[in-house]
């Protein structure tokens, strides 16, 4: 094996070893001594996408207003004021990375005011080049799992009672090859795309696709509903807060585009966005920062924008309920989602994919779709697109069988009513089923709510009705 081969495997060996994150991270180095700088960079350099450093606190500071880092790796002993005194100065202004203290002194008190100004570990001089390596590989594996609990969090949150489709587009019509044609174009680029739409075409399944063939596929994809999303809690949502920047801000909180860095921000129903905050909107796309409530510092971001809305938006700027400049701002590149009753055996396809993915998570055996039943759906016009297909594959999985007016329908035309049931029948199939399940999971309620693809808070509320 060559030089530069062994080199290479002893490179990969040792990120492998240190976890899956180092190689995308950005790191600042802050130590007034160039021989450490050097020796820290020399270790880190070759296994971190970037790296900056700064001979000062003053330094420190300027590089923090231009760039985004994930880990600030500070001395303590700097001339003009310590790491700590430094550290705890900016997070009063907007401090999110994480930082781990190099001292030599490894006194209770110095620790104790490390830890109240946010530093999250400390490696003491003299030290290897491993134990900063592990130092760092920690810091990074605390910041992805906060992330991750905080948009597992605000997906739960923002997420219905029903099951989402996650999967990629569905179906060989030629409406839906355009789009992924368009799709595979435009991923590559880092234009922002609006996609549009009725109501429950798959507008959130495009966005993914556009995520998923980009050079961001391996970083987060963050959804979020501005229509689900209150009003009064949008904007700390989105971009963040320091601590006592409102009443029950208890801490700084990143906000949604800082989790998003490096990835896709995809804002779905952005013609429902606040007026206030369309201009708020506009210049965090066109600057690439965006200020936390309570901040003195503007925070870099590096990510992609995709947008989705039902509505006219070019209606809604001249009603005045939209703004035109981030209407043109947003509309570059455009992709129309065609409804469900345009897209032909598609219907059927999509269709089969729901009856086997519900079968299992209900628990159910699924229902046979015979010619006639294809018929029906293919002839119907669903005003509710995939959404309203997926319930009423649903309602047919719980009931054991297809709306009678379904069956054999003649033509495209008014809604199938669903088989008239008694709604007490009903109400009993669903009450015996989520028993059940309850029964399997030996109680555990949140278990039960994972298998049966419904949110605890359902459960719960259920529970409480047929005991009352």
């Amino acid at each position: 094996m060559g030089t530069g081969s062994l080199k290479r495997a002893t490179d990969a060996s040792v990120d492998a070893q240190f976890g899956p994150w180092l190689s995308q991270a950005s790191i600042l180095i802050v130590d007034d001594e160039p021989g450490m700088r050097n020796f820290l960079v020399r270790t880190l350099a070759p296994h971190c996408k970037r790296i900056e450093e700064a001979e000062d606190a003053a330094a420190a500071s300027l590089l923090l207003d231009r760039h985004h880092f994930d880990v600030v790796i500070l001395d303590n002993i700097m001339p003009g004021k310590t790491g700590v005194e430094w550290l705890a100065e900016q997070r009063e202004i907007g401090f999110f990375a994480h930082a781990i203290l190099m001292t030599a002194y490894a006194d209770l008190e110095t620790a104790i005011q490390a830890l109240r100004a946010g530093a999250v570990d400390f490696v003491l001089k003299p030290f290897r080049s491993n134990q900063l390596l592990n130092a760092v590989a920690r810091c990074l594996d605390r910041v992805t799992l906060l992330r991750e609990n905080q948009l597992l969090r605000h997906q739960l949150q923002a997420t219905s009672d029903h099951l989402l489709l996650r999967d990629k587009l569905i179906g060989h019509s030629r409406e839906i090859g355009q789009i992924r044609d368009t799709i595979a174009r435009v991923a590559p680029l880092p234009t922002s795309v609006l996609i549009t739409g009725e109501s429950g075409t798959g507008k959130e399944v495009a966005a993914r696709s556009v995520h998923e063939l980009s050079d961001r596929a391996a970083k987060p994809f963050v959804p979020v509903n501005c229509a689900a999303t209150p009003a009064d809690v949008i904007e700390a949502e989105l971009f963040g807060h320091l601590k006592g920047a409102f009443t029950g801000a208890a801490g700084n909180r990143e906000g949604l585009f800082m989790h998003a860095q490096g990835g896709t921000l995809f804002l779905d129903e952005i013609g429902d966005l606040p007026m206030p905050l369309q201009g708020k909107l506009l210049r965090a796309i066109e600057d690439r920062r965006v200020r936390p409530i309570g901040s003195e510092r503007e925070v870099p971001v590096d990510l992609r924008f995709v947008f989705a809305t039902n509505a006219d938006l070019e209606r809604e700027v001249e009603a005045g309920r939209f703004r035109a400049d981030l209407f043109y701002r947003i509309n570059v590149l455009q992709i129309e989602m065609p409804p469900l009753r345009e897209r032909g055996d598609d219907i059927r396809e999509l269709a089969e994919l729901f009856m086997s993915k519900l079968a299992v998570q209900l628990g159910m055996p699924p229902v046979p779709m015979g010619p006639q039943v294809v018929a029906g759906l293919l002839a119907y016009d669903w005003p509710g697109n995939v959404r309203e297909l997926r319930n009423m594959i649903e309602r047919s999985l719980i009931l054991g069988r297809f709306p009678e007016d379904l069956v054999g329908q003649p033509a495209r035309g008014p809604a199938p009513a669903p088989a008239k049931v008694r709604t007490d029948a009903l109400e009993d199939v669903e009450r015996r089923h989520i028993l059940g399940v309850l029964e399997a999971c030996e109680g555990n309620r949140a278990e039960a709510a994972r298998r049966l693809g419904i949110s605890r808070k359902t459960i719960d509320r259920k529970l409480v009705d047929w005991n009352g």
